[in-house]
């Protein structure tokens, strides 16, 4: 039963956005012989230089009006090369050094698969703003070749009105990146960086450990309060091997820099794990599912190192009758925490409820929506993954709730709800 009335805007898969990622080739000999990448840069360095400007220009007519300082990023490119295979560039032409870099980079479409499962934050930089208004990040799981996941970013302002604004999107999209190749290869936390002139809207954060290598899922942010008032912007996500999945936590101040540290724990080698956004008597406590049916409430004494919990929700309704989780970070209201939860019924259908935890302890469940307060409608059913809405997230903005979500894992909606609403479906 559809309870929210959604915005008109819908975001959709674009295969027009792209980024130039590295290509990574085999580095070392192999049997003696020369690696590929050998190989490819002995062939450039053997053309002449009149070979080398007309190759160059092929490239850069093909690709230079698609990306933001494309020849900047193929000179990073070689730098990162030339230092692996401890090459003496001296010497080497600018234009040399660019064609290198082009050979290990290519064009990578990271929306043209799906746009879905955002969660939503206040943005760092709230001047300017009305008493009504607020700026927010809006995180979204962007599917692209080979079906690999990565972070992007919208920016934009809700009112207590039940209106929103979207920042527009530059027309370069660029890809937070670590300092390094040793950085990407290195199995604990790693730290990547906005390109110091990129938007946010126009930043996507792309795997970059052997444990991120086919995809970045399904990102939870929350804005948290430390103890001492500092608050930091912190997100769970499911980082997928290929062959594993675990938990992982970003970490980030201002959304310039981002640390993207595994998490340890029983309860991290599952996915779907919600931060609430501060600690509560002493702790710190995510909301998790990790038998894959009902949700449970764990606690630690650290944010990345999670253990066994305490189960606290089961399917009770038919709407959630295959398994119910988590949609995002409980939202403290005066009432308790207003945990939003997923519900899977029959025909392998996803519906939104809610549920409400004590406030002073959140293993009491005091109240929970009957029925969905918000269902796949008539025109929302087709899709990557037909029948479902999803939301890794809300916000609060004065007596109301901003929710954006997927729908059918193929294009983002958006949607408010009053407070006094949303706790009136519940009993």
């Amino acid at each position: 039963m559809q309870k929210i009335a959604a915005l008109p805007l819908r975001l959709t898969a674009d295969a027009t956005r792209v980024v130039v990622r590295p290509f990574h080739l085999g580095w070392q000999t192999q049997g003696g012989a020369p690696s590929r990448t050998h190989r490819i840069v002995d062939a450039v360095l053997a053309l002449t230089e009149a070979e080398v400007i007309a190759q160059l220009t092929h490239v850069l007519i093909g690709f230079e009006a698609r990306h933001w300082q494309t020849r900047r990023v193929f000179m990073t490119r070689f730098a990162e090369v030339s230092k692996l295979l401890k090459l003496d560039d001296r010497g080497i032409s600018d234009p040399r050094c660019q064609l290198i870099g082009a050979y290990f980079c290519h064009e990578y479409s990271y929306a043209a698969a799906a746009l879905m499962n955002p969660s939503v934050v206040p943005h760092p930089d709230q001047s300017g703003m009305a008493a009504d208004c607020q700026r927010i990040i809006i995180s979204l799981r962007a599917v692209g070749e080979g079906h690999i996941s990565s972070i992007a970013f919208r920016e934009g302002i809700i009112t207590e009105s039940g209106e929103m604004a979207l920042a527009s999107e530059p027309p370069f999209a660029t890809a937070a990146d670590a300092k390094g190749e040793e950085e990407r290869e290195q199995s604990g936390p790693v730290t990547i960086f906005r390109h110091p002139d990129s938007t946010l809207s126009g930043t996507v954060i792309f795997p970059i450990t052997a444990a991120q290598a086919n995809g970045l899922e399904d990102l939870r942010l929350v804005q948290f309060t430390h103890d001492d008032g500092s608050v930091e912007w912190l997100g769970t996500y499911t980082a997928y091997s290929g062959r594993q999945i675990q938990s992982e936590l970003m970490r980030t101040r201002d959304f310039r820099s981002f640390e993207l540290c595994p998490m340890s724990g029983s309860a991290a080698r599952n996915k779907g794990m919600a931060l609430f956004p501060r600690k509560v008597n002493g702790r710190y406590m995510m909301i998790g599912r990790q038998d894959g049916e009902n949700l449970y409430l764990i606690q630690s004494e650290s944010l990345t190192d999670w253990g066994e919990g305490q189960k606290i929700l089961m399917p009770r309704y038919l709407w959630e009758l295959v398994q119910i989780g988590n949609c995002g970070a409980p939202i403290e209201l005066d009432e308790g925490w207003l945990l939003l939860t997923h519900g899977v019924g029959a025909m392998r259908e996803y519906s939104i409820g809610a549920v409400l935890l004590d406030k002073h302890d959140p293993s009491k469940v005091l109240r929970r929506s009957i029925e969905p307060i918000l269902a796949a409608g008539a025109n929302e059913r087709e899709g990557y993954v037909p029948n479902v809405v999803y939301t890794c997230g809300a916000t609060r903005i004065g007596k109301m709730i901003f929710m954006p979500y997927g729908v059918a894992d193929s294009s983002v909606a958006f949607a408010f709800i009053s407070i006094d609403e949303m706790l009136s479906l519940m009993n």
